[in-house]
């Protein structure tokens, strides 16, 4: 009998996601998922410019692109190997046990861009992966309701870096 492994690691992550993945804030701008082994940049890009305080600075968006290049020049927490994280690993870090925005475990990932009633807006967040039907399109998150999408490459949305395990 043939698995299907994209079942198995949708399961992996809603299962940590139902149970709580253990989140350790290392006191340095970085998230250890101790479930996962990947360590998160603890504030969304643009925003944390006092180390780890994620309500200094001003959050930005990029292109895809822009995204991919942001993450490979970061350097924090004493690493320089960071990148954007895939489909998997952001969706990962997703909190299916809320109901209500935004659907991520706000102490470990403080201010976390999701609903704007102000503006009736929904914001998402990149991941790596290309949409394979259309390779002009890449998956992301949306952390208002923790749906993930795919959209047009050239649209400008968050970002926040992984690195490991």
């Amino acid at each position: 009998m043939k698995r299907n492994k994209k079942i198995g690691w949708i399961g992996f992550f809603l299962c940590a996601s139902l149970l709580g993945a253990p989140y350790a804030d290392n006191g340095n701008g970085t998230i250890t998922d101790s479930a996962t082994g990947l360590i998160w940049q603890k504030c969304s890009a643009g925003l944390g410019t006092t180390l780890g305080n994620c309500s200094t600075g001003s959050i930005s968006s990029y292109t895809w692109s822009s995204a991919i290049s942001y993450c490979e020049g970061l350097t924090l927490g004493g690493r320089s190997d960071w990148r954007l994280p895939n489909i998997n690993e952001l969706g990962s870090i997703i909190d299916y046990t809320k109901s209500i925005n935004p659907t991520i475990n706000s102490t470990a990932f403080p201010n976390t861009q999701s609903f704007s009633p102000s503006v009736f807006q929904s914001f998402n967040y990149w991941s790596s992966s290309t949409y394979a039907q259309d390779t002009d399109s890449a998956w992301s998150v949306n952390f208002s309701v923790g749906l993930v999408d795919y959209s047009d490459k050239t649209n400008g949305y968050y970002v926040r870096c992984v690195t490991g395990p």
